[in-house]
Formats: C-alpha cells, structure tokens, sequence
C-alpha cells in the first residue's frame, strides 16, 4: 500500500486535474486507487442538500476505491477562501491528528492513495501550522505540481526547498500548463527538469498541456507512473 501527497506551487495551478490523472494512470496499470482530499474550502449545496466541493467530487469519481466523504474530506468548508480564516470563521479547527487517522483509513483499502493538498505548499490551518506541517505529519512522499506560467521557476524552486525543509522526499513533479502562450516554455521546463534532477532527485512525470476537455482520463495520457514503480514490479511504489 502506498500513498503520495500532491502539492502545488499555488492555488488554481492543476493540482486536482494532475491528481485525477494520477488516479486513471495508477488503475490502468492495474493498481486500486483511493483519494483524500482533507481540506477543502469551497462548497455548494446539491439537490439534496448535501455540500459538496467540486474538487473532492472530481477525485472520488477517478478512484476505483468508494470512500466515505466523512472520511475522505474530513473538513468540507463552505466558502472558497484562505482555510484558516474560513475555519475560524465557521468554528471548525482543522485537527491534523484526525487528518491522519482518516487517511490511515482510507490507505488500509487500496494499493494507492492520492492525497490533495489546498493552496500551495504552505497555507496556514491555524494560528501556527500550515499544509506543510500536515504533509509532514502524514510522512508522504509528495508530488509537485508546478503550474506553467510566468514566474514559475521561482515559486517551483521554492516550493521544493519548502518540501524538503520538512524533511519529506519530493517524489516527482508534474507541469501543468496553466499558460499555453507563455515564452520560452520549453526552456523553463528545462530548467526545473535539471534542477530538480539535481537537487532532489525528483523526476518529471509529464508535462500535462492546455486541454480542451480537461479530466482526469485526458490528463492520464500525458504522465508517466512507471518512474514510481518499482522494477521488479511485484510490489506498490512510494513508501
């Protein structure tokens, strides 16, 4: 069994479309897959008068593993907001301890779990932790989404002595085209695929380009799961 954490470099950047991809190139490969979205702030009321968050939404439905939404989106938050300040203003603490038995949960009934942060890498839970400390917590190696833009480089490197400043492997790292028009994309993708090579021995598992039906199956097609795999093959990746 074996569990990954996707971070990103900032919100709104592609981590949910690269974690549904995950999901589809984990399952096409044969694996069970199961997803956790702990925090999500930004809900709407169904027909049934359920709140739900299209993000968690998204990352069930790619999973082959049904997840009680108790335990898989422990702390469902109404408006779309930083989460600490949302939090407080709806009288919720985000209780990290219970973000890791619920994970603990889930992890026990499937060969992969993907875990989705919120916001980037280091949002603020309350007064004195933050996305950081909840990854940490949950001792996963973690997976970096970088959204292709303008002034990438430098939230990507960031973002990466963030991770390892917590003491966490970085996995490997996914690009996400968030601007199809952006100059010398090739070479800043360059740039990252070598430093992040260098410094943490993380691999780019795809580059994921502007799709024009953007899901989880689509975005599938453009990683590459086999580098977390180990080569005998006989046995999950990661931890």
């Amino acid at each position: 069994m074996s569990s990954y954490f996707v971070a990103g470099t900032d919100t709104e950047i592609g981590k949910t479309l690269s974690s549904c991809g995950l999901l589809h190139a984990f399952s096409a490969q044969g694996w069970s897959t199961a997803a956790m979205k702990p925090v999500a702030a930004g809900a709407v009321l169904d027909a049934h008068g359920v709140w739900r968050n299209e993000d968690a939404e998204a990352l069930a439905s790619s999973a082959t593993v049904a997840v009680p939404r108790a335990l898989s989106t422990p702390f469902l938050l109404r408006e779309p907001a930083a989460p600490h300040l949302v939090a407080a203003h709806e009288g919720v603490v985000l209780d990290i301890e219970h973000i890791v038995h619920c994970h603990r949960e889930i992890a026990a009934r499937a060969d992969i779990t993907i875990v989705e942060g919120v916001g980037g890498f280091r949002v603020p839970l309350d007064d004195t932790r933050d996305t950081g400390d909840l990854a940490r917590a949950l001792g996963l190696p973690v997976i970096l989404v970088v959204g292709m833009r303008l002034g990438c480089l430098s939230h990507a490197l960031l973002t990466a002595e963030a991770i390892a400043a917590c003491g966490l492997n970085m996995a490997g790292w996914i690009a996400n085209t968030v601007d199809p028009a952006m100059r010398l994309a090739a070479e800043n993708l360059g740039t990252l695929r070598e430093r992040f090579a260098r410094r943490h021995a993380a691999p780019l598992l795809g580059m994921i380009p502007r799709l024009p039906d953007p899901t989880g199956a689509n975005a599938a097609a453009w990683l590459d799961v086999d580098v977390l795999m180990p080569r005998s093959g006989t046995s999950a990746p990661g931890r």
